[in-house]
C-alpha cells in the first residue's frame, strides 16, 4: 500500500503542476483553456523529434519546454485578445469556443505528422529506498523536478514583485491597472509560463510511462479536475489538489483496475464541490 501511495504521489505532483498552469489563466484572464493539454503533447513530440534527431535527452527537453512556452505565449497575443475584449459569460463562452478550436488543431497536426509519436524517457538507474519503498530512478527524478518547480512557483508568487503584480491582477484587475501595472503583459507572461508548466509535465510524465500523440484530452480533463478542486486561482490549491487526486487515481488503479479511475477521479471531485464550493483553497494562497 505505501508503494500505491507514493506512485500516486509522484503522479500528483504532475497533476499539480498541468492545474497550476490551468488555473493561473483562468485566474487571470477568465477562461479555460482547453487547449492545454495539448500544448503538452506538442512538447511531448518535439522532445521525442529532438531525441531521434541525437540531441541530448536534457537538452531535448529544454527545446520542448520552449516550444511548449512559446505556443501558448502565441496563442495569448493573437487569438485571446479579441476574448479579453469580452465579458462576463461572453469571455468564458468565447474562450471555450476558440482555445477548443486550437486543441483540434493541434491534435490534428500532431496526428497527421506522426500518428505513433510518444515521448519516453528512460532514466539509468538503480531503484531508490524511499520509506523503505524501492521506486524507479526516473520516479525520484520526475518527483524532484516537480517539486523544485512547485517552489520556485512557490517563491515566485509570494517575494517577487512581478508575482505580486499576477497577485493584484487577479485580485483586482481595475485597481492593478491604477497603479500601473499592465494586465495584458502579466496575462501574456503568465499564458506563456502555463505553457511552459504543461512542457515539464510532458517531460516528467514520460519518465514514467510514455506519453503518447493522443493523451492531451485526458491531461486537459485532469488539469480541469485539479483547477476547480483546488479552487479556481489558487496556486497552492492546485497543488494540494494535485497530490490528493494523483492518490486517488492510483489507489483506485490498485484496487478497482485502471478503465474506471476516470469516474473515480470525477466522483471525488464532485464530492469534494459539494462539500467546499470553492474548491480546497478558494482564491490565490501561494
Amino acid at each position: 500500500m505505501k508503494a500505491v501511495i507514493l506512485d500516486g504521489i509522484v503522479l500528483g505532483l504532475g497533476f499539480g503542476l498541468l492545474g497550476v498552469g490551468m488555473t493561473l489563466v483562468y485566474g487571470l484572464g477568465g477562461v479555460l483553456n482547453l487547449a492545454h493539454g495539448e500544448v503538452a503533447v506538442l512538447a511531448a513530440i518535439v522532445v521525442a523529434q529532438a531525441m531521434a534527431g541525437g540531441i541530448p535527452t536534457a537538452v531535448a527537453a529544454v527545446i520542448g519546454v520552449l516550444a511548449a512556452t512559446s505556443a501558448a505565449l502565441l496563442l495569448d497575443l493573437t487569438l485571446m485578445r479579441p476574448v479579453y475584449r469580452q465579458t462576463g459569460g461572453h469571455r468564458v463562452l468565447l474562450g471555450l469556443l476558440l482555445t477548443l478550436g486550437v486543441a483540434f488543431m493541434i491534435e490534428g497536426a500532431l496526428t497527421w505528422r506522426d500518428p505513433l509519436g510518444a515521448l519516453s524517457i528512460n532514466v539509468p538507474g538503480r531503484p531508490i529506498s524511499v520509506l523503505g519503498v524501492p521506486m524507479a530512478a526516473g520516479s525520484v527524478w520526475a518527483s524532484v523536478i516537480a517539486l523544485a518547480v512547485a517552489a520556485a512557483l512557490l517563491v515566485f508568487f509570494g517575494a517577487t514583485i512581478f508575482g505580486r503584480a499576477v497577485r493584484s491582477v487577479i485580485q483586482d484587475e481595475l485597481g492593478a491597472r491604477l497603479v500601473g501595472i499592465s494586465p495584458a503583459l502579466v496575462r501574456a507572461v503568465i499564458f506563456a509560463l502555463s505553457g511552459g508548466l504543461a512542457g515539464v509535465v510532458a517531460v516528467t510524465q514520460s519518465m514514467t510511462a510514455p506519453l503518447t500523440v493522443n493523451a492531451g484530452f485526458n491531461l486537459t480533463v485532469t488539469a480541469l479536475i485539479v483547477s476547480v478542486v483546488g479552487g479556481l486561482g489558487s496556486v497552492a490549491g492546485a497543488f494540494l489538489a494535485g497530490v490528493l487526486l494523483g492518490i486517488v487515481d492510483s489507489v483506485s488503479a490498485y484496487y478497482i483496475g485502471r478503465y474506471i479511475t476516470s469516474i473515480v477521479l470525477l466522483g471525488a471531485a464532485v464530492l469534494t464541490i459539494l462539500v467546499w464550493p470553492r474548491g480546497l483553497l478558494g482564491s490565490l494562497q501561494g
